[in-house]
Formats: C-alpha cells, sequence, structure tokens
C-alpha cells in the first residue's frame, strides 16, 4: 500500500508549479459549471421545451462554441492567453446569471449562444498556456493535470447541483456558476501572471505550416468530431435517459455523473503515467478509448437493472481518461515548429462542432426512434471513429518512414 501511494504522488512529479497553478483555478471554474449537465433537464422541466426544441436550443450551444474557440485563437494571438482567459473568466461569470431571465425560445437560443460564446474563449488559451508553461516530455501529463482540475470540479458540481436544485430550485444553479466563474478570474489575475509563462521560439510562431494544409492532422480532426459527438450524449440525452427510463432524481442523476469526476479524480494520472512508459503510440491509446467508449452506450441496452448505469459510467470514463490526454498530446506534438495556433484552434473547435450536431442528433434521435436505437447508433459512430483512426495510423507510419 506504501508503494502504491508513493508510486501515486510520483505521476504528479515534474510538473512545473505554474501549471499546478493553472489546474487549481480551472478547478474553481469548473466546480461552478453545473448548469451544463443539468441544462436538458431545466429546458424540459423548467421551462417546459420538448425533447426535439432543446436539440435546437442545444445547437446554439454548440455554435456558441465555435465562435469562442476561433474568437479565442484570435484573441490569444493578439493579447496573449492571460487577458484572453481572465476576460472570458469575468464576462461568463456575468452571462452565466442572466442566462436564468430569458423565457422565450430564441431568447433562450440567443442566451445559451453568448454565454458559450464568452465562456469558450477560454479553451484555446488555455492550452496555449499548457504549452507555454510545460516541458515537451511533460505535456501528457500537464493535459492530464488540467482534465484532473476540471473534473474534481465535475466530480462536486453535479452532486452539488443536485443538491442546490432541490433545496433552492433551478434559480440557484446560475447564480453559483456566476459566483464560481468570478472568484476563478480573480485568482488567474491574482495568481498566474503572464511573466511567468515562457516565451514560445520564434519557430514556432513564425513557421508557415498550418493545420488546414496537414492531410493527416484533417483526418485526426474528423474523428475528434465524431468522437466529441459520442461523448456529449453522457451530457445532454444521457441525463434524459436517467430520469425518464430509470426514473432517477435530478440528486441521483448528479451523483451519477459525479462519479465521472471521483473516477478520473482517483485514477486518471496514475493510468497516464503508466501508459506513456509504454511502446504504443497516441494514437493506438485514442482508438482504446474511443472503444470503451462505444460500449458504455452497448451495455446500458442489454438489461433494465440500474446498476448498470454505473457500468456504464465506468466505461465511458476509463475511454475519456484515455482518449482526451493521448489525442491532446498528439494534437500539441504535431503542431511542434508549425502554427500551434492553428493545430490547436482546430482541435478545439472539432469539439465546438460535435457540440452543433451531436445534442440536436441525439434529442431528435431520442425524440423519433426511443433511447435504445439512438445507443446502438452512438456505438456504431465509435466504431466508425475506429476505422478512421486505424487508416490514420497506418498514414502516419508511412509518414515516419519516408522522413
Amino acid at each position: 500500500m506504501k508503494n502504491l501511494y508513493r508510486s501515486y504522488l510520483e505521476s504528479f512529479s515534474g510538473l512545473r508549479k505554474e501549471i499546478w497553478l493553472l489546474s487549481f483555478i480551472t478547478l474553481i471554474n469548473r466546480a461552478g459549471t453545473m448548469v451544463i449537465p443539468f441544462l436538458s433537464l431545466y429546458l424540459t422541466k423548467n421551462r417546459g421545451f420538448s425533447p426535439g426544441e432543446v436539440g435546437w436550443i442545444l445547437t446554439f450551444f454548440g455554435l456558441g462554441s465555435v465562435t469562442g474557440s476561433y474568437l479565442g485563437g484570435k484573441l490569444t494571438d493578439k493579447i496573449g492567453h492571460y487577458k484572453t482567459m481572465a476576460g472570458s473568466l469575468i464576462l461568463s461569470s456575468i452571462l452565466f446569471v442572466l442566462l436564468q431571465f430569458p423565457n422565450d425560445f430564441w431568447t433562450i437560443c440567443l442566451g445559451i449562444y453568448l454565454v458559450m460564446t464568452v465562456a469558450d474563449i477560454f479553451r484555446p488559451a488555455v492550452f496555449v498556456a499548457i504549452s507555454a508553461y510545460s516541458k515537451p516530455e511533460n505535456r501528457t501529463r500537464s493535459v492530464t493535470l488540467i482534465r484532473l482540475a476540471i473534473n474534481l470540479g465535475f466530480s462536486a458540481g453535479p452532486a452539488l447541483g443536485g443538491f442546490i436544485i432541490a433545496t433552492a430550485g433551478y434559480s440557484g444553479l446560475f447564480w453559483v456558476d456566476g459566483i464560481t466563474c468570478l472568484l476563478a478570474g480573480i485568482l488567474l489575475l491574482k495568481l498566474l501572471h503572464p511573466k511567468r509563462s515562457v516565451p514560445e521560439t520564434e519557430t514556432e510562431i513564425d513557421n508557415p505550416a498550418s493545420a488546414f494544409k496537414d492531410n493527416l492532422y484533417l483526418i485526426f480532426i474528423a474523428v475528434m468530431v465524431i468522437f466529441g459527438f459520442i461523448f456529449i450524449q453522457y451530457f445532454s440525452t444521457m441525463p434524459l435517459y436517467y430520469s425518464d427510463h430509470h426514473h432517477l432524481s435530478e440528486f441521483e442523476i448528479g451523483l451519477l455523473l459525479g462519479l465521472n469526476g471521483l473516477f478520473i479524480f482517483l485514477f486518471e494520472m496514475p493510468l497516464i503515467k503508466f501508459m506513456e512508459n509504454r511502446k504504443y503510440s497516441s494514437i493506438t491509446y485514442v482508438i482504446l478509448g474511443t472503444i470503451l467508449t462505444g460500449i458504455s452506450f452497448l451495455v446500458i441496452n442489454l438489461t433494465g437493472w440500474t446498476g448498470i448505469l454505473v457500468v456504464g459510467m465506468f466505461l465511458v470514463t476509463i475511454g475519456e481518461m484515455i482518449a482526451f490526454p493521448f489525442s491532446n498530446s498528439f494534437a500539441l506534438n504535431r503542431s511542434d515548429g508549425k502554427k500551434r495556433g492553428s493545430y490547436m484552434a482546430l482541435y478545439s473547435i472539432a469539439f465546438s462542432i460535435s457540440h452543433i450536431f451531436g445534442h440536436n442528433t441525439g434529442m431528435q434521435l431520442i425524440d423519433n426512434f426511443g433511447f435504445t436505437f439512438t445507443w446502438n447508433t452512438m456505438f456504431a459512430f465509435a466504431v466508425l471513429a475506429c476505422i478512421l483512426l486505424v487508416i490514420l495510423k497506418n498514414l502516419l507510419r508511412k509518414e515516419a518512414s519516408a522522413t
């Protein structure tokens, strides 16, 4: 047990203080974003929208995410990651509070769009910050630590969110989201001054190579769109399944979603540390993570036993723990000596595109064909993503042998 504990601590060693500070700020921010997992329930139960209407509303969630990711990349290049992240957090705090007040369909769509535009300006800036603060050999673990903070926040957030709904109603969620975003912005301004960052080399900034001319990277981005399309179902359509099919309360749904963050907090960093020492490529690990995520949808169709939901959550969490850090690491490493901004912006936009089509498509599938068909469809998409990744792996091997 002592050796296991020492090994766990060693998996965190070698990371710079700035990465730890960034992780702490991210933790505070993500612990407050408890509106997002409950958004579909809020719109159906509190606002009275149908699943089909919710799907269209969440399309604006994705459109805002694309806009924010694009603007975040532009602003990061223009004013730096520090000011971009701080501005995003502080302005988001105001918009999250205001989001509770729109009532009709189009004002809610506009509100969701504005919130996500401002909130996702943060994302490309974080990627640039990770690149600036971490050594190349520690990038995967640096990304993993940021994800650990995100998921630790998600572990506490949904559970606390369910409690807030039960005691103070949905309105309380928006106020807590706003306050925590503001707190995260203040901490960023106080703790993470830009002088702490390490400037990128001129070759990384000025080299004309762009992600949009890298055909193999574009295949990878297509896979990330598909993977994101599948994964986001756990935060839009899946809560409806928990509620409608298994009759779980908001508090119980919050606890179940919180297991995701708890599993990640306990196991992701040691798992990544272990896998980094193996001889397999990042793409191989992304394949493994993708198929496990797909299987998580398949197993919940096998039985009506509510306990199977925990099994599905465990499988998707393992898949997420493997796929996200190694896909992010692949993107960062692929961008070395090239236009890093375009590579990381495109990586962020991939998941924004998933939000545009994933939420709406999932809701429409459920509305027209039911949950069972929808979960089988998600598994089929996971298989398609794995096929594309195998093709990409072979092309990367040929590229390496040609150079």
